[in-house]
């Protein structure tokens, strides 16, 4: 399987969460307290750094990319 690092749907947690509207510790709060919230393979850890899938977003939040409307 390939997976492009480049696609617009892989997004630094930061990124995703102002593209959501919500606050930029909202992906790490949720991950901690509510993990179920995320499919499996749409969050991981790299390091110190949280990156995030729009499909993973879209679950936790329950909004659609906001960038695709």
């Amino acid at each position: 399987m390939k997976i492009n690092l480049n696609s617009d749907d892989i997004l630094e947690a930061r990124e995703a969460a102002r593209i959501w509207g919500v606050s930029e510790g909202y992906v790490r709060k949720t991950i901690s307290q509510s993990p179920e919230k995320f499919p499996e393979g749409t969050v991981r850890k790299f390091g110190k750094q949280w990156v995030v899938t729009t499909e993973g977003m879209e679950h936790a939040t329950g909004k659609k990319d906001p960038r695709k409307n």
